[in-house]
């Protein structure tokens, strides 16, 4: 099967949501809103699978002028392991580089899968932008239980 790797439509933001709301559940990653969804419609990437529904999605979101965060990675379960979300990461850190970003970091739960493409392990106090726009929101703070990594584009 060919999947194809676009960048998202408002049409798409909500099965996006089920999606991540689905993943969120199972602690994979954290929730968002759908409004918030809407609101970055524009900086996600997704892979739709051959009958066009989301197979796959991943965000970038400019943090700040030679910052930004990759966000809401979520691959179908039947589809990991296939290099998906490598394809995707990637999309991510190529418009990184297209805006000029020097620095892209992730907060997540699977550290190994981002080091195997290049990114490192760094503390939170790095990211004072992300903890004082995002992080101050979020219900698990100031206990965050995510890995911070980051990589130079």
């Amino acid at each position: 099967m060919e999947y194809l790797l676009q960048s998202a439509l408002l049409k798409d933001m909500k099965e996006v949501h089920a999606l991540l709301l689905a993943s969120a559940s199972e602690g994979e990653l954290l929730p968002r809103s759908l409004s918030d969804l809407y609101s970055h419609t524009r900086d996600f990437f997704l892979l739709k699978d051959p009958k066009g529904a989301v197979a796959g999605c991943c965000a970038l979101s400019i943090v700040w002028e030679d910052l930004a965060e990759i966000r809401s990675l979520f691959v179908r379960q039947d589809l990991r392991r296939l290099g998906h979300g490598r394809l995707l990461v990637e999309a991510c850190l190529e418009s990184a580089r297209a805006f000029g970003v020097r620095r892209v970091f992730t907060l997540t739960y699977r550290p190994d899968f981002f080091g195997a493409l290049g990114f490192i392990e760094i503390g939170k106090d790095k990211l004072p932008q992300k903890i004082w726009a995002d992080c101050i929101h979020c219900p698990k703070f100031p206990d965050c239980d995510e890995i911070a990594l980051q990589r130079d584009v």
